[in-house]
């Protein structure tokens, strides 16, 4: 499976639809934030490793904790992935930080700051 294909955006499309599923609605682990959104998923096309960027609407001591419980939490997530998703492999799941709501959201503010001024 190439990287492109149509088989690996579906797979792409089905594994972030779940991931925030359960990230939203089964997992109680309390240093998660509840403003946390999956932006993104890159399934390999092994279908062996998966990066899901997170979005955590909240202060970095808050981005840190939510990055820490779903590294912690990594296991029961990839079993309930498993169940809900029929896959060959279920990918390993590495959470990164995605920063770029945040950025958006400051360069808006920014560009509007400008416009006050003139």
């Amino acid at each position: 499976m190439r990287k492109n294909s149509i088989k690996n955006t579906r797979v792409n499309g089905e594994v972030l639809r779940e991931l925030s599923n359960i990230i939203r609605g089964e997992i109680k682990d309390p240093r998660i934030n509840p403003l946390t959104s999956v932006v993104a998923v890159e399934v390999a096309p092994d279908l062996k490793s998966c990066k899901a960027y997170i979005s955590v609407l909240g202060d970095e001591e808050s981005q840190k904790d939510t990055l820490a419980g779903l590294k912690s939490a990594e296991g029961y997530i990839r079993s309930k992935l498993a169940k809900n998703i029929n896959l060959r492999n279920t990918p390993e799941i590495r959470f990164v930080l995605d920063q770029s709501i945040e950025y958006g959201v400051n360069m808006s503010k920014l560009i509007d700051d400008v416009n006050k001024e003139q």
